[in-house]
């Protein structure tokens, strides 16, 4: 596809061509052979909401809805060539980081984002834990997420138990969510989205702090009732990646994100999918 312009030369009609351009957004995470979660709800959540979605996968996972069985680690030289084959090629209007299993691996795309230090859209999913409550991360690697990767990213996206371990705080209330926000934000250089989901109550607010304006938004919804939430995490982040990358302020990237997640989970919920936790409904507006 491209855009037709005319100008006039002498009395002559020029045409000139400009090719559209897609929002790119890389996405830099573990497999998930099940489909709910990591680079596959990535590249369905990129697609769903805009976006193109390219890849760097970090590690295989051997998953269902049911739990994690096994993971088995990329090689360091292969993520980083994955990640240099799309930016040197494709490149990227955003970044999402999901999965990162170890601290060779954090500092391995740490050091590999550095020679691309002009994305300025990066996405940080602290992912720590599965659905299903197996540990993805090792101890040692929160570390140098926390050193290394934190301070590069755009936005931060934790729930609340990734939080807990992060900020070095419990969470028990809402109150305690803007106040983990900012604890996180890395002496107010990185914005957070404080994700409510772990909390008990129908209404859910989420806390997103604007580390560029220094302000906080709620983003409010009910509790949808269902067992199909494999994934959120996963597809919250990378909405928000993909709206960024699409040309969106925070804030506003921020509520679409979380309007995404939501009908996502709502329209999901009468889906059945595997015996454990199921997925989202990522293309919900193609169901209807």
């Amino acid at each position: 596809m491209f855009f037709t312009f005319y100008l006039y030369f002498c009395g002559k009609q020029i045409d000139i061509y400009i090719m559209k351009k897609y929002a790119r957004v890389l996405t830099i995470a573990g497999s998930d052979s099940g489909g709910g979660a990591g680079v596959q709800a990535d590249i369905k959540a990129i697609s769903a909401t805009g976006g193109y979605a390219a890849s760097a996968i970090t590690a295989i996972t051997i998953q269902n809805t049911v739990g994690v069985k096994d993971v088995f680690p990329l090689p360091i030289s292969v993520i980083q060539k994955q990640i240099e084959a799309v930016m040197d090629d494709i490149g990227a209007d955003a970044i999402k980081i999901g999965m990162l299993h170890s601290s060779e691996v954090v500092q391995a795309v740490r050091n590999t984002l550095d020679k691309y230090s002009d994305v300025r859209n990066i996405v940080l999913d602290p992912v720590m834990v599965s659905t299903s409550g197996h540990r993805l991360i090792e101890e040692k690697a929160i570390e140098v997420l926390i050193s290394d990767l934190v301070p590069i990213a755009r936005v931060i996206t934790p729930n609340i138990p990734e939080a807990e371990i992060l900020a070095g705080m419990q969470i028990k209330s809402q109150d305690d969510l803007p106040i983990a926000a900012r604890k996180l934000s890395y002496g107010g250089k990185v914005s957070v989205l404080m994700k409510a989901g772990h909390l008990s109550g129908d209404k859910l607010v989420d806390y997103f702090y604007n580390a560029e304006r220094d302000h906080i938004i709620e983003l409010k919804s009910s509790r949808c009732d269902t067992k199909n939430t494999h994934g959120t995490g996963c597809t919250l982040s990378s909405a928000f990646a993909s709206f960024l990358a699409q040309g969106l302020d925070l804030d506003d990237a921020a509520v679409h994100a979380k309007e995404y997640i939501t009908n996502a989970i709502s329209s999901g919920a009468d889906y059945e999918c595997g015996n454990g936790h199921g997925p989202v409904n990522h293309f919900y507006m193609l169901n209807k």
